[in-house]
């Protein structure tokens, strides 16, 4: 029997809440609130007895915290403190879940598009309305670059609009495509190797050349676990950048 290395990413029901009923819950749900209640007793536990000189899984948890506040600082200064819970929460929850899905026989909810563009939307639209609130109509003149002549506003507005709608489709595919095609590759090395294994033979020494790849690739996949959170958080702090102070 051949098995895809896309296998991996097939949503499974595990149960429907009624018979024959096509609300169910499925493997992505279930991992979805596995990550969330790992995120909850992992800053239990970290801060439970914290301390004024903290030990290491405390020290562990406040550079998670200082990590993100620079990068919320660094983009809105003091203006972006009230919007620290929102950038803290996605960060960790990316992160999380990206890290979750590097343990085998578990699922990856951030390889599917249909959950990171939806995650990519709502904050999207978060940002709009944030933008709006502030601003009012005035928000809309982020679609025409400062110093452009109005002969040119025809032009411009378009092209600016689209890039602008387009933010949702770098957030949600950035995160999917790189997810997707790590996970991928390591399955097919690891199939690879395996046949190479069970060969026997003179294949016991070849198959050393792809194990080496396959940790050298897993390791890869961690840093890009976390690397792929930043430029979420990060993608985020500059759009809400924008929203509030526009140009």
């Amino acid at each position: 029997m051949l098995y895809s290395p896309l296998e991996q990413f097939e949503i499974v029901p595990i149960f429907s809440f009624m018979l024959g009923s096509k609300f169910a819950f499925t493997n992505s749900s279930l991992f979805l609130f596995l990550t969330i209640f790992i995120i909850a007793c992992f800053f239990h536990m970290t801060t439970f007895e914290s301390t004024l000189a903290p030990n290491r899984w405390q020290t562990l948890s406040e550079m998670i915290y200082e990590f993100v506040q620079g990068m919320l600082h660094e983009a809105l200064g003091d203006k972006g403190s009230r919007f620290f819970p929102f950038i803290f929460t996605t960060f960790v929850f990316i992160f999380f879940a990206n890290i979750l899905g590097m343990i085998p026989y578990t699922f990856t909810v951030t390889s599917h598009l249909v959950f990171t563009f939806g995650l990519g939307m709502t904050t999207f639209v978060g940002l709009n309305i944030i933008g709006l609130k502030r601003h009012g109509l005035h928000f809309f003149s982020l679609f025409l670059p400062p110093g452009a002549p109005l002969a040119l506003a025809p032009l411009l507005v378009p092209i600016e609009l689209i890039s602008y709608v387009f933010r949702v489709v770098a957030l949600a595919v950035r995160l999917f495509a790189n997810m997707m095609a790590g996970h991928t590759l390591l399955k097919i090395l690891a199939t690879f190797a395996w046949k190479m294994i069970a060969a026997g033979g003179i294949f016991y020494i070849i198959q050393l050349f792809p194990m080496i790849v396959i940790i050298a690739i897993t390791g890869l996949e961690l840093a890009i676990a976390f690397l792929q959170a930043y430029v979420w958080t990060t993608l985020t702090c500059l759009y809400l950048s924008d929203a509030i102070n526009l140009h």
